[in-house]
């Protein structure tokens, strides 16, 4: 469970730049969970998962993961914790390294490090089997370094990564933004297999109102640094994209820019 109680966040406190990026947000996630976030350029939601991540510390609040306090926690202490896969496919891999390397990385995730051999015939199944689910072709390739994939297949891979040893909770960036049309999809699909299928407890970040509605359990709305809109159970089920345009001008009192958010 993910517990964010009163978090405030604030960039250039004291100067000029001023900005509240995040203004008392309160937002509880059972165990399972699969939120997606919505919102306008500067609404907050990168900063807010920044912030669950330890990346930014908070200027007021409290957040727990699974009832453990995390908030002054850096975020290499929390690590062991949350996966994050960001909207750079090449940021979840390590690009000299081989497929096979890689996910022996995902497998010793928060282990203890021996003096054992990573590497034997027993896990190269296991890799073959798991990675045979992607439908890539990526079995075959066990041995070829990551740089050498498509971004498609890296961030197919990181997915894959994530779940291998399921952490506590994933943080889902704007994921498939910057990949083309047809591979977004595809990593969507993956997302909704590899996630939703295994119970994970997961945040999504996407400009795209459409797979807001239609991926995970739930969808938030954010608008200058604060939660305005919490959709779930059957109205969910029931939204489209117009009414909640109409919900946003309803609480926000303002008309939605005309940014990506509207032109996904």
């Amino acid at each position: 469970m993910l517990e964010i109680l009163e978090v405030t966040k604030i960039f250039n406190q004291g100067s000029v730049n001023e900005r509240v990026a995040l203004n008392n947000v309160s937002l509880k996630v059972p165990r399972g969970d699969f939120v997606t976030i919505i919102g306008g350029n500067g609404a907050g939601k990168s900063t807010l998962l920044n912030c669950v991540a330890g990346v930014y510390p908070v200027e007021k609040g409290q957040i727990y993961i699974d009832g453990r306090d995390v908030t002054n926690l850096p975020d290499y202490r929390r690590a062991g914790d949350i996966a994050r896969i960001f909207q750079d496919p090449m940021m979840g891999t390590a690009a000299s390294m081989t497929v096979e390397e890689n996910l022996v990385l995902a497998l010793k995730r928060g282990a203890k490090r021996t003096l054992k051999w990573s590497l034997n015939e027993s896990r190269r199944r296991l890799f073959k089997e798991k990675l045979a689910l992607l439908k890539l072709g990526l079995e075959d390739r066990l041995t070829t370094p990551v740089k050498l994939l498509s971004g498609g297949q890296r961030q197919a891979m990181t997915l894959l990564m994530t779940t291998l040893v399921q952490p506590r909770l994933v943080l889902l960036d704007e994921h498939t933004a910057s990949l083309d049309p047809k591979t977004a999809l595809k990593v969507l699909e993956l997302t909704r297999t590899l996630i939703e299928e295994n119970g994970i407890t997961s945040l999504m970040v996407t400009h795209n109102m459409e797979q807001a509605l239609r991926v995970g359990s739930r969808t938030i709305m954010m608008h200058e640094g604060k939660i305005i809109l919490d959709i779930k159970g059957e109205q969910r089920e029931k939204m489209t994209v117009p009414r909640l345009i109409e919900m946003f001008h309803e609480v926000s009192g303002e008309k939605m820019q005309t940014d990506r958010i509207l032109l996904t």
